[in-house]
């Protein structure tokens, strides 16, 4: 029950049963005068014995309008009694709970169409919802019921129609297992479906700023990748084209955080000229390796340093001493949305000598009035948001300056205002580690590592794996979710498994450690154990032994991060030709006939998984190169491999010695492939036939490039 204590003014009067948890969402709900409960049979048990409905607030620590809510409403004590009175409710951190958020936020598409955070749930003792919406204003507004209002209604109703409820309640939960169960029905999806994506990415592409869609926008940097992709296989320049403007449009708008680097979440507008100034780690993971794909397919150097920025800011600021990564920052900081990245004119002209400041103003667009508006009253706020106003060869001829002399110029003052930025408040920053927003990070930095020859990104990306593998498994080997000062817990999803293997894949193939592919496969085996749907294929979100939700649910959505399914048949099919193991292969086609009619309805809106379906119907190739790690000639012959965009070959190292041994045992189709002469010698083969070996890198190339 909460607690009312007797204290000085200005300090906490209310504390509840979440300052016991270690989220800090959760934590920040601590101090609520609502009387929150845990996920836990504790809330459900009191519910019953009250017979009481339950309301469930879902969100994460750095959501802007959760801040809202509970500024509005949460922290209201009037509110607050309603809450206590009518409810037992319950807090959940949407990243330490994905699986309860996603079977909720099912719930709220089924019923309202749509979803988003703060999800509010209001339920029946035994967990079934009858009724699903976002925010909810305190009083009533734009035509939305406040919770003033709404929570009388629903005691009411509670009251006097409980078996309409429950009615209500049984017809949503069944509805939900129908669309479970269709989920779950196999069919088949074939190369056509690779030009069908195209032309819905094409038919949704905003020719004139980039992106998808004509409002807000979301980076979707799988849908990038998946363009290059295309643009590989088929030629079609257009493919190449609108991935490009987008990674052009992005890096210059003010959804990229010109002075600190890093990408915000998303741009409130078509233009990606106005964030939502949240970072999430999985961006920041994310759209660095469409930026690296991007600098291979085109060996374009400006994506290549908009790769590095974004490590920079990673390495920075999202880095714990213990080598894992934050999850997120915060978009508030002083009570205000945005308020730590932007700046005044004034401010610009005080921190700059004025040479410099005049040309910082047109390069930003700095305007006297600010360019910044407020999202709710449309009114400027004398801030600015940094925007790059044109390309760099456009803005050296409109200010008649080098380019490289006007781009020097440019990172000094960033630098300045960086410092100044850095006596600011900083925005509250999420410092729990997840294991699958961890997974892809390390991903993106091994891939980093090799496609830009910066071993740092290898070492962090390492250390990251090391503590994930030490630290955040149980008793029995299983991945757990979350650590948060000093503590691991909570049962990882197919998630964790899918990501983290991909991380251990990519780390293998930048580094070349043994051990990162053993650990790869052993998790990849557990994950098949735990969560595979043997019936309908695919996997499951949630472990066969992980708690009984209303459904078991199976997720194939690519959205603002690739689901765990499509990263798990990319990995299948790696494994399978890193391995030479078929069984891997077949596994991965399960996957892609279990999701085969839900993507070939709509296969533009599952990039990911196309992704997966582009690399099994691709001419396999498999690239070992047999050598000497450390020496000259084996690492010249990766590195012409790590610097070409080849995204259908693996790449296996085969030792002499101990090192090799170990390969071969991984790799059973590596054991007779040695260095020849003493010199580092390149097998080039395809689905597991190789072409003569090769001591030439230009011979190797050749053979990559030639057609099956």
């Amino acid at each position: 029950m909460t607690e009312q204590e007797t204290v000085a003014p200005g300090k906490k009067s209310f504390t509840n049963r979440l300052i016991h948890e270690s989220s800090p969402y959760l934590q920040q709900h601590a101090h609520n005068p609502v009387d929150w409960y845990p996920w836990g049979e504790e809330a459900f048990d009191k519910a019953r014995q009250e017979n009481k409905p339950i309301l469930l607030s879902i969100g994460y620590s750095t959501c802007h309008w959760c801040h809202v809510m509970a500024h509005e409403s949460f922290e209201d004590p009037k509110v607050a009694a309603l809450i206590n009175r009518v409810f037992v409710p319950i807090k959940v951190d949407r990243e330490e709970r994905p699986d309860i958020d996603q079977v909720y936020m099912t719930v709220a598409q089924v019923m309202t169409g749509s979803g988003g955070w703060p999800l509010n749930i209001m339920m029946m003792p035994d967990k079934r919802p009858f009724f699903a919406t976002t925010y909810i204003p305190k009083q009533s507004r734009y035509g939305r019921m406040g919770l003033m209002e709404l929570i009388p209604r629903v005691e009411q109703a509670w009251r006097e129609q409980r078996q309409q409820i429950s009615d209500s309640a049984g017809q949503i939960t069944s509805a939900l297992s129908q669309i479970n169960d269709v989920n779950a029905t196999k069919g088949e999806i074939g190369a056509e479906a690779l030009g069908q994506a195209f032309k819905q990415l094409l038919r949704n592409y905003d020719g004139e700023h980039g992106g998808f869609g004509r409002s807000r926008k979301f980076p979707r940097p799988h849908n990038l990748r998946y363009l290059l992709r295309h643009w590989q296989r088929s030629g079609d320049a257009r493919a190449l084209a609108m991935a490009e403007h987008t990674l052009d449009a992005m890096r210059r708008g003010g959804i990229y955080d010109q002075v600190g680097f890093g990408f915000h979440r998303y741009a409130t507008d078509p233009a990606w000229r106005v964030p939502h100034f949240e970072k999430m780690l999985y961006d920041e993971a994310l759209i660095s390796m469409a930026y690296i794909e991007a600098y291979l397919a085109t060996d374009d150097r400006s994506y290549a340093d908009t790769a590095r920025e974004i490590f920079t800011y990673v390495l920075r600021d999202m880095t714990l001493p213990e080598g894992v990564f934050y999850s997120a920052e915060d978009a508030d900081s002083e009570g205000e949305e945005g308020v730590f990245y932007l700046w005044s004119q004034e401010e610009i002209r005080t921190l700059l000598d004025e040479e410099t400041a005049s040309l910082f103003m047109q390069v930003y667009d700095i305007q006297p009035g600010g360019n910044f508006e407020e999202e709710a009253t449309g009114k400027k706020t004398g801030s600015n948001i940094l925007i790059q106003s044109a390309t760099w060869i456009e803005l050296a001829k409109k200010l008649n300056l080098p380019e490289a002399r006007l781009h020097r110029t440019m990172v000094k003052a960033n630098e300045t205002l960086m410092r100044a930025r850095s006596l600011r408040q900083r925005p509250h920053r999420d410092d729990k580690a997840l294991t699958d927003w961890n997974g892809m990070m390390i991903a993106a930095l091994a891939m980093g590592a090799a496609a830009l020859s910066e071993p740092q990104y290898l070492a962090a990306a390492g250390k990251a794996a090391g503590f994930i593998l030490k630290h955040m498994r149980d008793k029995d080997g299983r991945l757990l979710h979350r650590y948060r000062l000093g503590d691991a817990g909570i049962a990882a999803t197919l998630d964790d498994y899918a990501f983290f293997v991909w991380g251990l894949l990519e780390l293998y193939e930048a580094g070349f450690d043994p051990e990162m592919l053993q650990a790869a496969l052993e998790l990849n085996r557990v994950m098949l154990a735990d969560f595979e749907d043997e019936k309908g294929g695919g996997l499951f979100l949630t472990a066969d032994h992980a708690e009984t939700l209303l459904i078991r649910p199976r997720e194939i959505g690519d959205g603002a991060a690739p689901s765990g399914n499509s990263v798990a048949l990319l990995n299948l099919l790696r494994l399978a030709r890193i391995t030479g193991d078929a069984g891997f292969e077949e596994k991965a086609q399960g996957i892609i006939q279990g999701f085969a009619n839900s993507v070939g309805a709509s296969p533009g809106d599952y990039t990911h998984f196309m992704m997966g379906v582009d690399f099994s119907l691709a001419d396999g190739v498999e690239v070992v190169i047999a050598g000497d790690p450390q020496a000259s000639d084996t690492q010249a012959m990766l590195t012409a491999l790590h610097t070409r965009f080849l995204p259908h070959a693996v790449v296996v190292l085969r030792p002499e010695g101990d090192g090799g041994k170990h390969i071969a045992r991984l790799a059973p189709f590596t054991e007779f492939q040695q260095p020849l002469e003493g010199r580092a010698t390149a097998y080039v083969c395809r689905n597991f036939t190789c072409q003569q070996p090769t001591m030439d890198i230009d011979t190797m190339l050749s053979l990559l490039a030639e057609e099956s």
